[in-house]
């Protein structure tokens, strides 16, 4: 099947002909691996003798390509982190497919060709999924649900709920914020920039793989997506005995996402990332975390950015720049819809 200038028709959702050809010479061909080759109505998978750690997604980014990836690869790196930053190792992923009918056949092996390259990176075999045909203007494009799998071991039960937060524990970030959703915006706006706008969108798992194995007692993982840095550090801080303080003057934010952010009212620590992950190590142990990391791609600009405190529990505080404090709290409604 040719699929330059072919478009999806409402056939190919039908379970008929039409669908074999589109399950067979586009997702197999560029999906395939052992389990998904069967063909079977459930993949038939080995999991090891560990606790499963399985979590699903819905992508619905507008516009699906953008500078630094697209739907399909935001749908692998998405599912893919929301296993790794619960401490485990993601093994096998599925992918749903719901497609306007009229979308590009081209375009759609273009994020088929995406999401299978993201996968070999991260390690993961996309082993099962779905297809459904919608009539045009019933769905923007394509939209993609991503489910994911992994194994836990008992050590890292405890991280994503961050359990064993104590005073003194340090708050480490792989890098700048608001990329993702700056990007976003500018491409959807077609905004012409001196300076391009790239997202950050990278499946995680081995540099988190690489954090865990070298501190045995990391407190909790968590990816800054929607609401971005500031609803993590807020949920972190919600009904707990402890405070949490981060320091302005220690996060990144590149000179474009910021101008941008200035120029369209948005405070960068609420705008959404799809390459971040934030950390909270014991004090004694972030600098081995901060080395582990650096040495890994997306990670060269960690740094610790603020700490868990005795002082105003339940609250989450900025330290600005210049001296003063304030408040972080949860975004209040949705800032930029159809981010990821």
């Amino acid at each position: 099947m040719s699929v330059k200038d072919k478009r999806i028709l409402l056939g190919h959702g039908s379970g008929g002909k039409l669908t074999h050809e589109l399950i067979d010479q586009l997702f197999v061909k560029h999906f395939s691996n052992p389990e998904l080759d069967r063909q079977t109505d459930a993949a038939l998978l080995r999991i090891p003798e560990h606790l499963l750690a399985f979590t699903t997604d819905a992508f619905v980014v507008d516009p699906i390509f953008f500078p630094g990836g697209d739907i399909g690869k935001l749908a692998v790196c998405g599912t893919i982190n929301d296993v790794a930053v619960s401490g485990a190792r993601p093994l096998y992923l599925s992918a749903a497919f719901i497609i306007e009918e009229g979308f590009s056949l081209a375009e759609l092996e273009r994020i088929v060709i995406s999401m299978a390259s993201e996968a070999v990176r991260a390690g993961v075999s996309i082993v099962t999924g779905d297809t459904k045909v919608v009539n045009k203007g019933k769905c923007d494009k394509v939209f993609i649900t991503t489910t994911g799998i992994g194994a836990l071991e008992e050590k890292h039960l405890d991280i994503s709920e961050g359990k064993h937060i104590r005073p003194g524990d340090k708050i480490i970030i792989n890098g700048s914020i608001g990329d993702h959703g700056m990007a976003i915006m500018s491409a959807r706006n077609e905004l012409k920039l001196s300076a391009p706008l790239v997202s950050d969108c990278a499946s995680l798992n081995h540099l988190i793989r690489s954090a865990t194995a070298s501190s045995p007692d990391i407190r909790f993982m968590r990816d800054a997506t929607r609401g971005g840095l500031a609803t993590v550090i807020t949920e972190l801080a919600t009904g707990k005995d402890y405070g949490i303080v981060i320091h302005e003057e220690e996060l990144l934010i590149k000179e474009s996402v910021r101008g941008m952010c200035e120029l369209l009212g948005f405070d960068p620590m609420y705008v959404a990332n799809e390459g971040k992950v934030v950390m909270v190590v014991p004090a004694e142990d972030a600098e081995h975390v901060i080395r582990a990391m650096k040495v890994q791609e997306h990670a060269h600009e960690t740094r610790v950015i603020g700490e868990i405190v005795d002082d105003h529990p339940g609250r989450a505080w900025l330290k600005t720049s210049v001296g003063g404090n304030r408040i972080i709290d949860m975004l209040a409604g949705e800032q930029l819809p159809r981010i990821c």
